[in-house]
């Protein structure tokens, strides 16, 4: 009987070898159909990693999309700083083109500065309670500076010097309300043919923002467009530096002379860089043989 059992056992262990090879060497071949109890495993497997794998993706899709939203934010974050960045480095680029094309026009201005010697200075400060009429620089007696000494921009004049200390000097403005301050100009007609008109440049209409010209000949024509600059005969301002152009030909008061209205060809809400006009004049004196003799000096009047 224990033989018959150990016999027995030895059977069926060969018998599940045989048939565990058959089902190897069944399943090794080449088939295009599943049986049926590999669907059924398949599915089952299939069935449980799609049950796992769905709830981990979605775990992993939230976490990555809290990642993106953290990164976003903080990509964000540096893109305003370099948009802030790039908006300072803007304006600081369109200042520095304003002032390059201000050192060019004064730099071809000084082509025409032959009456006198220019010193460059840079306004420093500006006075809100008289921001129409003064302005301070930053050179003085140091640099050469004198009183009464004209001030200009590579457009036109702008005003005086009226105050010096050793290394700052005040500039009192054309648009001033000082009605002692006055510049003898002169209307350049167009055409060979046309006459030059004189006057004197004595207000400044805050409403217009123009200069009002008078005493100027009603006898010579005078037409809208025309340019006016110093006629150098005041004895401050070098002649022929440009003032503005003619608006409007209108009369005075009394219908005796003419009155002009003038567009500043200064700017003078912003001024920057000036140029001190230093006037040389020659001078004649008699020598001890009665000779004349030539003498340059600077014009302090």
């Amino acid at each position: 009987m224990p033989r018959f059992f150990s016999n027995k056992r030895l059977i069926l262990l060969l018998v599940g070898v045989i048939v565990l090879v058959a089902l190897i060497s069944f399943s090794l071949k080449d088939r295009h159909n599943a049986s049926l109890p590999e669907r059924i495993v398949k599915d089952v497997v299939g069935f449980g990693q799609t049950l796992f794998s769905k709830p981990a993706h979605f775990v992993t899709d939230v976490i990555g999309n809290i990642d993106g939203i953290l990164n976003t934010y903080d990509e964000n974050k540096i893109l305003k700083e370099r948009l802030n960045e790039y908006a300072s480095l803007q304006a600081e680029l369109t200042e520095v083109q304003l002032e390059n094309e201000q050192f060019r026009e004064i730099i071809d201005k000084q082509d025409d500065l032959k009456a006198y010697d220019p010193i460059h200075a840079t306004v420093i400060s500006r006075n809100p309670d008289q921001w129409e009429e003064r302005v301070i620089i930053d050179k003085g007696k140091k640099h050469g500076v004198k009183m009464n000494m004209a001030v200009i921009t590579a457009r036109g004049l702008v005003g005086k010097v009226i105050s010096v200390t050793d290394f700052h000097s005040t500039v009192e403005l054309l648009t001033t309300e000082n009605r002692d301050f006055r510049v003898s100009a002169v209307v350049r007609g167009n055409g060979k043919k046309a006459k030059s008109a004189y006057g004197l440049i004595e207000s400044y209409d805050q409403e217009r923002g123009e200069l009002l010209m008078k005493k100027v000949d009603t006898d010579i024509d005078i037409k809208v467009g025309e340019n006016v600059v110093s006629s150098g005969l005041g004895g401050i301002f070098p002649k022929g530096l440009p003032i503005g152009t003619v608006t409007e030909v209108s009369t005075d008061d009394y219908g005796l002379t003419k009155l002009l209205y003038i567009k500043p060809a200064a700017q003078f809400s912003m001024l920057d860089h000036v140029i001190i006009a230093s006037r040389t004049s020659e001078t004649y004196t008699k020598g001890s043989d009665g000779s004349d003799e030539g003498e340059n000096e600077e014009d302090e009047s």
